[in-house]
């Protein structure tokens, strides 16, 4: 990722100073142009001279962190990553969170993947990120847990809801720092959006299998005011259900939303001979329509679909995370447009708190979306204060 970044046009120069803001020595950058396959890629690589002496727990990366003088976003965003691959470990491996170590010289080059990138998404300005679907990889890989299969039991927890798929060499193609990286910084997992693209970078992966191209591409595009609302093409799947076990909808909806719809409806209509039956309706990107017909025709008693081709106009959105009672909330932020935006917590987020901690979903809901508005606060009253 630092590689991609930094052949998109970040600054060598602003990312080494905007790292020296973590207060982290033992370590060094190289960069060197290397290729992947037939592409010419940029090859970051994090040169360890000393790690830590012991294991890092979450906590003590968090201090780091809160230690640092990088801006309050990257901060947070970065702890994020951190919170993720935490609770990531804990639910691959049966440990509580707090028992989750971050073991020695590693530490230090994930501090730097994860800051890092981060760092170089904020000076780079990126306003909004999407990411295709990942390519985890295939095969098997030697871990201080043993041999395990691709992709590993962290980057399969953090890869929950989200598009992926196996394609390549055997081997690894996404790591927990990868997943919880793209996770964190990721808007939308889809194909690649209509654009003006007026950069493209390639970030060199360690290996270098044959006839596989082993690189992160990272297209740049400047936004406009009329690009502020993007429009994409969309497929809607409809059909008319009237002999369907109503309990069976729930699980029909959350097949839709695992193989990559975008949004899922239920409408009660009248159909014929005066039968109340049930309208189902969903949107999904072109390349997963085929998937959601095959979920319609395995979990319903449907025989036939209706297609439509629709443009669907979307506000611009990020995501950015706040710490309340219990754990991280990604709060959803979509820009309106003459500064004015509307903000969301993240529903998944909020149940995990809330079953975790036996809290009331609502107070978990109503706290996070406090946490951020304080932020909102804190953040005009200190850009007052430096005006005054």
């Amino acid at each position: 990722m630092l590689g991609a970044l930094v052949s998109v046009g970040l600054s060598w120069t602003d990312l080494i100073d905007g790292l020296k803001r973590l207060r982290l020595s033992g370590y060094r950058l190289r960069k060197r142009e290397v290729h992947r396959g037939a592409l010419p890629a940029i090859k970051v690589d994090v040169i360890v001279q000393q790690g830590f002496q012991r294991p890092l727990t979450l906590s003590r990366i968090r201090k780091i962190l809160a230690g640092s003088t990088l801006p309050g976003p990257v901060k947070e965003r970065s702890r994020s990553v951190f919170d993720r691959l935490a609770e990531a470990e804990s639910l691959a491996h049966r440990v509580d969170v707090t028992e989750v170590h971050f073991h020695e010289v590693g530490v230090v080059d994930s501090l730097i993947d994860v800051v890092g990138g981060v760092l170089g998404c904020h000076l780079l300005n990126a306003t909004r990120i999407t990411s295709s679907p990942i390519n985890v990889g295939t095969g098997s890989i030697q871990t201080s847990h043993g041999l395990l299969p691709v992709p590993g039991p962290a980057v399969a927890v953090l890869a929950k809801g989200i598009p992926i798929y196996a394609a390549g060499p055997r081997c690894e193609l996404a790591t927990p720092t990868g997943v919880a990286l793209l996770r964190t910084l990721a808007s939308e997992f889809c194909p690649l959006p209509a654009m003006k693209s007026m950069a493209v970078g390639y970030g060199a992966g360690d290996r270098n299998p044959d006839e596989w191209p082993n690189a992160l591409r990272v297209f740049l595009e400047e936004e406009s005011a009329s690009e502020a609302q993007p429009t994409e093409r969309v497929i809607q799947i409809e059909t008319n259900l009237d002999d369907l076990n109503p309990q069976t909808y729930e699980h029909v909806m959350e097949q839709l939303f695992q193989v990559g719809a975008v949004d899922v409806v239920l409408a009660p209509v009248v159909m014929k001979k005066s039968r109340p039956g049930v309208m189902l309706s969903c949107l999904a990107a072109e390349d997963r329509t085929d998937a959601v017909l095959e979920v319609l025709f395995q979990e319903t008693t449907t025989i036939g679909v209706r297609l439509h081709e629709v443009r669907r106009r979307i506000l611009s959105r990020r995501f950015v995370p706040v710490t309340i009672q219990g754990g991280v909330v990604r709060m959803k932020v979509a820009e309106v447009g003459a500064g004015w935006e509307k903000a969301a917590p993240e529903y998944e987020d909020c149940k995990a708190i809330a079953t975790r901690t036996g809290r009331p979903l609502k107070t978990v809901m109503e706290e996070a979306l406090l946490a951020y508005r304080r932020g909102i606060r804190k953040n005009r009253m200190s850009h007052l204060r430096g005006r005054a």
